[in-house]
C-alpha cells in the first residue's frame, strides 16, 4: 500500500536539504519512493517554487500532471478566482476517489506557507519507526494520509504518463 506524505519544514531549503537523508533512508531500504515533489516558498514570494523529484524515482512514477494537479489545488487555486469553481469542484471530486479528501488539501494549505518548504512523498514500505527520527534534527512536521490499495491503482491509471 502507497503513503501519500507531506514533510513540512520552517525554512524554504528545509525540504531540499531533506533530500539527502531521503536518500540515504532509501539506499538503506528502509523506505520505497514512487514519487514525489518539492515546494520551496520563499518569505518575499507570492507562490512557491515546485519541483518534481526525478532522481530518487524510477518505475512507477505516477508523473507531472498528478503534482501539478495537486499542487496546484494546495497553492493557487485560491488566487484564481471564481472562474475556475467548477474545474476546481471536477478535480477536487477526482481526488476523493484516490483518497486525498478537501481536509488534506486545506491542512497543507493552512500549514506550508511563505517562510516554510514541504516534501511531497508517494512512497511504500516505509519503516515508519526508523524513518521519522531520521528527520528530527530537521524539525520536519508529517502530514500524511494512506492510500487503499484501490485508491492507489485508481491514482496510478487516472495520473499515469504515457509512455
Amino acid at each position: 500500500m502507497a503513503s501519500l506524505t507531506v514533510w513540512r519544514f520552517p525554512t524554504p531549503e528545509g525540504a531540499q536539504d531533506a533530500l539527502e537523508v531521503l536518500k540515504d533512508l532509501q539506499h538503506q531500504g528502509l523506505i520505497i519512493v514512487q514519487d514525489g515533489a518539492v515546494v520551496s516558498w520563499p518569505e518575499d514570494k507570492k507562490k512557491p517554487k515546485t519541483k518534481q523529484l526525478s532522481n530518487l524515482t524510477g518505475l512507477g512514477a505516477i508523473g507531472g500532471t498528478f503534482w501539478g494537479l495537486l499542487l496546484g489545488m494546495i497553492f493557487f487555486v485560491p488566487l484564481l478566482g471564481m472562474a475556475v469553481g467548477a474545474a476546481t469542484g471536477a478535480v477536487s471530486g477526482h481526488f476523493t476517489h484516490v483518497g486525498i479528501d478537501d481536509e488534506f488539501i486545506q491542512e497543507v494549505r493552512d500549514k506550508v506557507t511563505p517562510g516554510t518548504s514541504a516534501l511531497f512523498l508517494l512512497t511504500s514500505h516505509a519503516v515508519l519507526d526508523k524513518v521519522a527520527p531520521a528527520f528530527q534534527g530537521q524539525h520536519a512536521e508529517l502530514i500524511q494520509t494512506n492510500l487503499s490499495d484501490e485508491q492507489e491503482k485508481v491514482l496510478r491509471e487516472t495520473f499515469a504518463e504515457d509512455e
